[in-house]
C-alpha cells in the first residue's frame, strides 16, 4: 500500500493544524495585562471643587464692574476650584460673567484633573520599577545559589578543591576569585 504526495500533503497539514492547537498561548507572547483604574481610585484621584469664593459672588462681582483679569486674580488669591456643567456656565454667562472668566475656570478644572492623573500615573510606574528592581534582585540571587562555582562557598568548603596553584593559596586566589566576578562568589 503506498500514500500518493496528496495524502501525504493533506496529511502534515493536518498534523501541523493539531500541534497548532494543543500549543497554548503563553509561547506565542500572550497580551500585556493592563493596570485598569477602578471607579473607587478614580474618585479618589479626582481634584475636589473648592469653592472658596462663590459663584453668586462671582457674579456679583462682574456686577460691579470688575474687569476680567481682577475676578481671574481672585480665584487665583482664593484658590478656588469649580465643577461647572455646560448648563451652569451658560447660566452664570447670562448672568454676566465674562467669557474669560469661564474659560479659566475651565481651563484651571482641566489642568488640576490632567496633574492628578499624571501623579497617579507616575506613582504607579514608581511602584511597578520597585517591583520590577525587587524581582530582579530575587532573580539574581537565585542565580547566584544555583551557580555550582557560588553555592558551596557560603558554607566554608568547595567541592572543586584549591585548583591549581595548590592549597596554600586558597580558592580565591588570581584572577576573577573574587576580585574581578561580578557576584563576588568566586
Amino acid at each position: 500500500m503506498s500514500i500518493n504526495s496528496r495524502t501525504c500533503f493533506v496529511l502534515i497539514i493536518l498534523m501541523s493544524f493539531l500541534a497548532g492547537c494543543a500549543t497554548d498561548g503563553k509561547q506565542a507572547g500572550g497580551s500585556p495585562q493592563i493596570d485598569r483604574i477602578s471607579a473607587e481610585d478614580l474618585e479618589r484621584i479626582m481634584p475636589q471643587p473648592q469653592a472658596v469664593l462663590s459663584l453668586d459672588e462671582i457674579v456679583s462681582l462682574s456686577k460691579q464692574g470688575l474687569g476680567h483679569e481682577q475676578i481671574i486674580q481672585k480665584i487665583k488669591e482664593s484658590d478656588s476650584s469649580y465643577a461647572l456643567t455646560p448648563s451652569q456656565s451658560v447660566d452664570l454667562s447670562h448672568r454676566g460673567v465674562d467669557k474669560k472668566v469661564l474659560d479659566y475656570i475651565h481651563t484651571s478644572r482641566e489642568l488640576a484633573l490632567r496633574n492628578k492623573l499624571a501623579e497617579e500615573i507616575n506613582k504607579r510606574e514608581q511602584d511597578k520599577r520597585a517591583e520590577l528592581a525587587k524581582l530582579k534582585q530575587q532573580m539574581i540571587n537565585r542565580q547566584r545559589f544555583e551557580d555550582p562555582f557560588c553555592r558551596y562557598q557560603r558554607f566554608g568548603f568547595s567541592p572543586y578543591g584549591f585548583g591549581a596553584y595548590g592549597s596554600r593559596f586558597g580558592p580565591r586566589f588570581g584572577m576573577g576569585a573574587g576580585y574581578f566576578s561580578p557576584w563576588g562568589c568566586w
